[in-house]
């Protein structure tokens, strides 16, 4: 990427939970090994429903129930690809992040986590960082932005495969 260029970014409305999972599928079918995902939103945002969707485009088995890790903090789902799904909503201290084994996620599966705005620098350097908003009509807004080459290539895919505009 030239560096006259700013990093990819999009700003998509999405209607429906129906629309967020489908969006989310697409995405995950893009998805490879050392992807990260980092979410960001308010409770009831959508967040869950979108690493939902996530899964189905990993091929993580139907039977298999995706829920926030709100309490157990990090589940890991079988699919495609391995996938990790991170939830930093109820970690107080940085201190308690080296037991959820977060670095050697990022080598071996793909990851995505909730509330990720609470510990930033345990982030790796390329995310796609994406931010759902409710709107006052009830749909979601979803910002997505890279922070590298690989997190860029998924911020245009996202872009493409969105929902029509209106």
């Amino acid at each position: 990427m030239a560096a006259s260029q700013p990093p990819p970014s999009a700003a998509i409305r999405l209607g429906s939970p129906e629309q967020t999972l489908g969006l989310a599928a697409r995405l995950g079918r893009a998805l490879q090994v050392g992807d990260v995902i980092a979410m960001t939103g308010p409770l009831g945002a959508g967040k869950t429903t979108f690493v939902q969707g996530l899964a189905l485009g990993l091929e993580v088995p139907a039977g298999r129930h995706v829920a926030s890790p709100t309490f157990a903090l990090a589940n890991e789902h079988e699919g495609r690809i391995p996938f990790v799904h991170v939830d930093f909503y109820r970690i107080r201290s940085a201190a308690e992040l080296p037991e959820l084994g977060l670095e050697e996620a990022f080598d071996r599966a793909a990851t995505a986590i909730e509330w990720a705005e609470r510990f930033p620098d345990w982030l790796p350097e390329d995310v796609l960082h994406l931010t759902l908003e409710v709107e006052a009509q009830g749909t979601r807004l979803l910002h997505a932005s890279s922070s590298g080459p690989r997190s860029a290539v998924l911020a245009r895919a996202l872009a493409e495969r969105a929902p029509a505009r209106r």
